[in-house]
């Protein structure tokens, strides 16, 4: 079991998480944070659609990994409040005994992880740990009371490591992670991109409200995450673009670039 920091739930500042499950439709955030979704789409309106975007990104690439790459590991870092189809649900659909470890340090997601993740199969394992992606060499230590580290794991970090300090530190947190996970594993990740200004302009305008900053990328830094790793094809490509239909994949790109990549078998 995680250990429990006991930190507070702040509401009077608002919180990424809180305000995604704002733009995704849920009940879980508070008045600040629906403050600030307002204040987001009223300057970005696409954030209700990347959101949704995000979600269904992180389906196909759960999907693709248990159904068609054999993968029965996942470590899901920086997870957020659950939604529809959560990691573990769709990785257990396709493989029952499928075991999903969680990871976040925001004390609301870590409550709502006690009362929903839990497990859909007899088979399969879903547990959650208390901690921070900027001490990835902590998030492997528990990680292995649950996973093993000698068979493949699947790392999926969903558009949260533009709240890294630095592109420097996302290079070093994905880095220590995939270093000490086995052969055969996968790497699934965006973040948000440089591409809209307005999207860039509404990542600069949450900063002003106190929360944790998200720093946009370039694509070619997001690129640069999955350096030294065999791209699954269509390789790094805006989320709304990846493993989709014709129709899908002819809809104007979103803002946020991302894919997944294995690392390479010796």
């Amino acid at each position: 079991m995680p250990v429990q920091r006991n930190r507070p739930i702040r509401t009077d500042i608002p919180h990424s998480a809180r305000i995604w499950n704002y733009w995704l439709g849920g009940r879980d955030y508070y008045e600040v944070d629906r403050i600030a979704g307002e204040a987001g789409v009223a300057g970005y309106p696409e954030i209700k659609v990347m959101a949704v975007q995000s979600r269904q990104f992180l389906i196909r690439a759960v999907r693709y990994l248990a159904a068609e790459a054999g993968i029965r590991q996942f470590l899901d870092i920086g997870t957020g409040l659950p939604t529809m189809q959560n990691t573990h649900e769709v990785a257990q659909w396709e493989a029952p005994e499928s075991k999903i470890v969680y990871v976040d340090n925001d004390p609301l997601v870590l409550a709502h992880a006690r009362a929903l993740l839990v497990n859909t199969t007899d088979e399969g394992v879903t547990t959650y740990l208390e901690a921070d992606f900027n001490e990835p060499e902590l998030i492997v230590a528990d990680a292995r009371h649950v996973l093993n580290f000698s068979r493949p794991i699947a790392v999926m970090f969903i558009g949260v490591l533009g709240h890294a300090r630095s592109y420097a530190d996302v290079r070093r947190i994905v880095d220590t992670i995939m270093d000490a996970l086995a052969p055969g594993s996968y790497l699934a990740y965006y973040d948000g991109s440089t591409d809209d200004p307005g999207y860039v302009r509404l990542c600069a305008n949450y900063t002003k409200t106190g929360g944790v900053p998200y720093i946009p990328r370039s694509s070619d830094e997001i690129r640069g995450v999955f350096d030294g790793l065999e791209m699954v094809p269509p390789g790094v490509v805006p989320i709304n673009h990846w493993r989709v239909d014709e129709a899908a994949a002819n809809t104007r790109p979103a803002s946020a670039w991302g894919g997944v990549g294995r690392k390479p078998v010796v």
